[in-house]
């Protein structure tokens, strides 16, 4: 096998892969799923203040 018909090759696959992942990044089923994992970041956090532990007062 000739060397340029193996890296033309790699070429294509890797071309082909990527058009993959894009498709399958931006299809309409997935986006929901990545719509909710984007406001992640921007929800508020449920957990209580650090400051409001139990042994908050015990150095007085």
């Amino acid at each position: 096998m000739d060397v340029s018909l193996i890296r033309s090759v790699v070429t294509v696959f890797s071309l082909l892969c990527f058009l993959g992942i894009v498709y399958w990044a931006y299809s309409a089923k997935n986006r929901k799923l990545f719509e909710d994992a984007g406001r992640i970041p921007l929800e508020e956090d449920d957990l209580p203040e650090a400051s409001s532990g139990p042994n908050r007062d015990q150095g007085k």
